[in-house]
C-alpha cells in the first residue's frame, strides 16, 4: 500500500533539458555553457521542493513506460515523491522541456507537455476511484496544481466535486497558459501564484507592480494571490485583507527556471508550518533568491 502523501502534486512532471552560460545572449548566439537533464516540470519542482522542505508529496501526472520514463519515476522514488498514483501510458512518450539561459536570463523555452494533455482526466483516477479520495468523500488536503492540463479539464476540476474540499494552489505553467486559470479564480479554497505577466494576463490590465496586480486579481473574484515580479517587490492579496508587500533579497542571478516553482512550495511549506501571510511570504522569497542563486542544489 502506498504510503499517504502531505499533497498532491498535479501537471507536469517531464525532463528538463537546460542549456545555461554565463554570457549575456542573444538572438543567433553560438556560446559555450554547460547542458543539463534534471527532472523537471511545474509539479514536480514544486513537489522536488516540499520533499527537500520534508514533506512528503505524491505526482499525479503522466509518464511513459519507456526509457526516458523508467529514468524519471526511479529519479522521482530517488526524492522521497510517491510515484504510485501517477499514469504510465503504454503509447504516450515522456514529455519534455527544453530552454537556453544566459547571464540576462531566460532566452527561450518549449514546452513539450502533449503526453499529459492527451492523457487528461487519466491522472486524476485517484481522486475519483477511492484512492485518495471520490465524489462522495473528497481529498480535503492541500493540491497543488499546474496549468499544464487543458482548458477543459482544468475547468472540470472547477466545479467537481472531488476537488470541492481540496486546498488548492494554482500555479500557471507560463504566460502563455495563465489564461487556462481562469475557471479556478473563484474556487472558494483556491491560492493563485503567478508572476506580473501572468497577472496581467489573466486580469487584461496593465498593472505596474505585483500589488497593482493582486488588487485586480481579487476584483476579478480571486479569493488569494501571490503576485512575483523578479527582483521587484512581490505581493500577497486575500479578500477582505490588506495586499502585503514585500521585496525580495538581492543575489547574483545564476538561473531562474524553476524559481517561481520554489517560491510556491516554501510558501505552501510555511503556512503548514502556522506562519502568518507576512513570515510566508518572506519564506517564499527568502528560498526563491536562494535558488536562483545557486545555493541551493536541484
Amino acid at each position: 500500500m502506498a504510503p499517504k502523501p502531505d499533497i498532491l502534486c498535479i501537471g507536469s512532471v517531464l525532463w528538463d533539458i537546460i542549456g545555461r552560460s554565463h554570457l549575456s545572449l542573444r538572438l543567433g548566439s553560438d556560446v559555450p555553457g554547460r547542458i543539463t537533464r534534471l527532472p523537471g516540470g511545474v509539479a514536480m519542482n514544486i513537489a522536488m521542493t516540499l520533499a527537500r522542505l520534508s514533506l512528503t508529496p505524491a505526482i499525479l501526472t503522466a509518464i511513459g513506460r519507456d526509457a526516458e520514463g523508467a529514468d524519471l519515476v526511479a529519479a522521482c522514488n530517488r526524492m522521497g515523491l510517491i510515484t504510485d498514483y501517477a499514469y504510465l501510458s503504454d503509447d504516450l512518450p515522456t514529455d519534455r522541456y527544453m530552454a537556453i539561459e544566459g547571464a540576462n536570463g531566460l532566452i527561450a523555452a518549449i514546452a513539450d507537455a502533449h503526453s499529459l494533455e492527451a492523457a487528461g482526466d487519466k491522472i486524476l483516477r485517484p481522486l475519483m476511484d477511492g484512492r485518495l479520495g471520490s465524489a462522495d468523500a473528497p481529498w480535503s488536503g492541500m493540491i497543488a496544481l499546474d496549468g499544464n492540463l487543458t482548458e477543459s479539464l482544468l475547468a472540470d476540476i472547477a466545479h467537481h466535486p472531488a476537488f470541492a474540499k481540496a486546498d488548492l494552489r494554482l500555479a500557471p505553467a507560463s504566460p502563455g497558459k495563465a489564461e487556462r486559470l481562469a475557471p479556478l479564480l473563484k474556487h472558494p479554497h483556491a491560492t493563485l501564484y503567478v508572476n506580473l505577466e501572468e497577472a496581467r494576463l489573466l486580469t487584461q490590465t496593465d498593472a505596474k507592480t505585483a500589488a497593482e496586480a493582486a488588487t485586480a486579481l481579487l476584483a476579478r473574484g480571486a479569493q488569494r494571490v501571490l503576485v512575483t515580479d523578479g527582483g521587484r517587490p512581490s505581493a500577497d492579496g486575500r479578500q477582505g485583507a490588506t495586499v502585503l508587500t514585500e521585496e525580495p533579497p538581492r543575489v547574483l542571478v545564476a538561473r531562474v527556471t524553476g524559481a517561481g516553482d520554489t517560491f510556491m512550495a516554501a510558501h505552501i511549506v510555511a503556512e503548514r508550518g502556522g506562519a502568518t501571510r507576512q513570515q510566508a511570504l518572506h519564506a517564499a522569497l527568502t528560498a526563491a533568491a536562494a535558488y536562483v542563486s545557486g545555493e541551493v542544489g536541484t
